[in-house]
């Protein structure tokens, strides 16, 4: 049976419930992914997803940070909650459908402004959580799984405004594409969206800094769907929500949706 799949930074499910409520009803995915969450488990407003069908939910949280929650119509159950880098931070959890297919929602360190590691402490967490990702990959070799979320790295240089001025520009340099590749290569996952929409510019977050974003467009492309190899070509009708950027008090990321056939 077919299902489909939306992952969206929400930068505070409490803030803007009503936003992810509005999204559920208007698109109404099968499963939800959301990241930066900013709070504890048991102060998501559960109850407003459950009257819209979402009765299941995976999440781990936090107070005022991070946080990810998966939100399913479909029998859900908790399958993993990684500490890559050992950050002590919610920023995986995993759920398992009755499918037997496995959905990792990652919201990956951002890396604060400055891409050196020796001055910038968070640029150096980013770089070894992608590394714990990249040798859970080659240990784990996951097989039947779509891995989502904000990854924080926008990769091709048709996934940001212009990869001549955001080369040195944290999400867009080279040694973080060099560890994305990795994570990619190791765990033998398939880019649904650009499997999808193979050409062109394409984002996902445009920054608050922008007087009018949607004019400016300068995006980036951080928030992902992939799949593992073997269940990828399923996948398809890969789309970005990028009028939900323009929604009353947004997040400064859009939806980013596909539907796998499985």
């Amino acid at each position: 049976m077919p299902f489909t799949l939306a992952t969206w930074n929400i930068n505070s499910v409490r803030l803007r419930a009503e936003l992810v409520a509005r999204l559920m009803r208007d698109e109404g995915p099968d499963v939800l992914c959301l990241q930066e969450c900013k709070s504890p488990v048991d102060k998501i407003p559960v109850e407003i997803f459950q009257n819209l069908g979402y009765a299941h939910m995976v999440a781990r949280g936090q107070k005022g940070y991070n946080g990810v929650a998966i939100f399913s119509k479909l029998p859900m159950e908790e399958a993993d909650a990684f500490d890559f880098a050992d950050l002590g931070h919610a920023r995986h959890i995993a759920g398992r459908l009755e499918n037997g297919v496995t959905i990792h929602n990652f919201y990956v360190p951002a890396g604060g402004d400055v891409a050196d590691r020796e001055v910038n402490e968070k640029f150096g967490q980013k770089l070894d959580y992608l590394t714990d990702m990249r040798d859970w990959g080659r240990s784990a070799a996951p097989k039947k799984s779509i891995l989502v979320g904000d990854l924080n790295i926008a990769p091709r240089e048709d996934d940001v405004w212009s990869h001549k001025q955001l080369l040195k520009v944290v999400s867009h340099t080279p040694i973080e594409i060099d560890h994305l590749t990795e994570v990619m290569e190791a765990g033998n996952w398939v880019d649904v969206t650009r499997q999808d929409i193979p050409e062109g510019q394409l984002y996902s977050w445009w920054s608050y800094r922008a007087r009018d974003w949607d004019a400016a467009d300068k995006g980036r492309r951080l928030d992902h769907v992939w799949a593992t190899a073997d269940i990828a070509g399923a996948g398809h009708s890969s789309r970005v929500l990028r009028d939900v950027r323009g929604w009353e008090k947004p997040s400064d990321h859009a939806p980013v949706f596909a539907t796998f056939d499985l």
